[in-house]
């Protein structure tokens, strides 16, 4: 009886974990831990509107690629860059060859997650970038690949700068699934 007792805690006690960590509704194989030194920050990927990007997302972040990556450009009331993992300078990718551009309806606005590209559509590769307001102008022009659901306050803190003295890092970047309790 007493080890009936402890086993119906123990898996209580992670059922109570899981669903603290998780925001309700979310799919944890679709949601990407970010986090930075101020806190973390939750996002839901679109897997549904950009399944390419948020495959490479996931795989990327899989790979430790974004760790320790600095934001690289933030810009006030625009946008946090970050996702060079190469050069960490903004000019740089992954190992892994670039996506077809996968534009849709859904507009720019604070917390929306998009990928990084050069003039090229079909050239997002591993940057992306969190808006800290609405970017109307963007729309249809970038690919959303997903929206900031918590922590949003954190990246509200990372330093400015095109590059920022001494920028901010992300410390660890992980797909919600693999976390382990």
């Amino acid at each position: 009886m007493t080890r009936l007792l402890a086993v119906m805690f123990a898996v209580m006690c992670a059922a109570q974990v899981a669903a603290e960590t998780l925001p309700a509704g979310l799919d944890p194989q679709n949601t990407i831990y970010l986090d930075t030194k101020y806190g973390r920050v939750v996002i839901k990927l679109y897997n549904d509107i950009a399944p390419l990007h948020a495959e490479r997302l996931k795989l990327l972040a899989r790979e430790h690629f974004y760790d320790n990556v600095p934001f690289h450009r933030v810009i006030d009331g625009f946008m946090a860059q970050t996702g060079d993992g190469q050069y960490g300078n903004g000019t740089g990718g992954s190992n892994h060859a670039d996506l077809k551009a996968e534009f849709s309806n859904v507009p720019f606005k604070r917390g929306t997650v998009g990928m990084a590209r050069s003039s090229n559509p079909n050239s997002a590769n591993s940057q992306f970038f969190i808006m800290f307001d609405d970017g109307s102008f963007l729309n249809g022009k970038y690919t959303v690949v997903g929206e900031v659901v918590g922590g949003m306050e954190f990246i509200d803190k990372i330093k400015r700068g095109e590059p920022p003295a001494d920028p901010d890092r992300i410390v660890h970047m992980q797909v919600a699934a693999d976390v382990k309790h």
